[in-house]
């Protein structure tokens, strides 16, 4: 963001902004094939995991079909459904995003997710990753530009979320356990 900021200081601000305009769709679609790269390369991990673990894979199988398609599915519904809710956040309420600074954030998480996916071949989130660029480049317009408290509050989320997930999990096994006899 610094670079842009630099390289367009002496430009018409509006004339700059209608190009990142244009420019975000292309940052936008990179963003979206990332969190496909990522996310849902997870969610297929974890229903093969489930298919080896009940004995209807084998470990040298290849992923079958209608896993790939599932994953796809669900991680597409997933974002139709409840997407604009976190675009909201990231676009609004942490910092307003002009263009430029959603251009920025976009193609910094989107190469992130990249470079973690085909070189280092590790699965990140791409909510963490998209949502940590946002407060990068909303800092950059001033430090106390961002809304921290919105940060705080998505960050205790983040650390909630595998706890309670495993309690909810433990508990429906209890639960499970109790009416299903062994």
């Amino acid at each position: 963001m610094l670079a842009i900021m630099w390289i367009f200081r002496r430009r018409n601000p509006s004339k700059v902004f209608r190009g990142f305009r244009m420019m975000q769709t292309l940052s936008a679609a990179a963003l979206a094939l990332g969190h496909g790269l990522q996310d849902a390369q997870k969610t297929m991990g974890v229903i093969f995991l489930a298919l080896l673990t009940g004995g209807y894979v084998a470990d040298g199988d290849d992923l079958p079909l209608w896993v790939i398609i599932a994953a796809a599915t669900a991680i597409s519904l997933g974002t139709w459904s409840g997407g604009w809710r976190i675009m909201r956040t990231l676009g609004r309420r942490i910092i307003h995003l002009d263009p430029a600074r959603g251009f920025a954030a976009e193609s910094i998480a989107a190469s992130v997710l990249y470079v973690t996916a085909f070189v280092y071949e590790a699965p990140i989130s791409t909510t963490h990753t998209i949502t940590s660029a946002v407060m990068g480049v909303g800092a950059t317009k001033r430090f106390s530009a961002v809304r921290w408290g919105v940060a705080r509050s998505i960050a205790t989320a983040w650390v909630l979320t595998f706890p309670m997930a495993g309690l909810v999990a433990a508990s429906c096994y209890f639960v499970l356990h109790l009416l299903v006899p062994a």
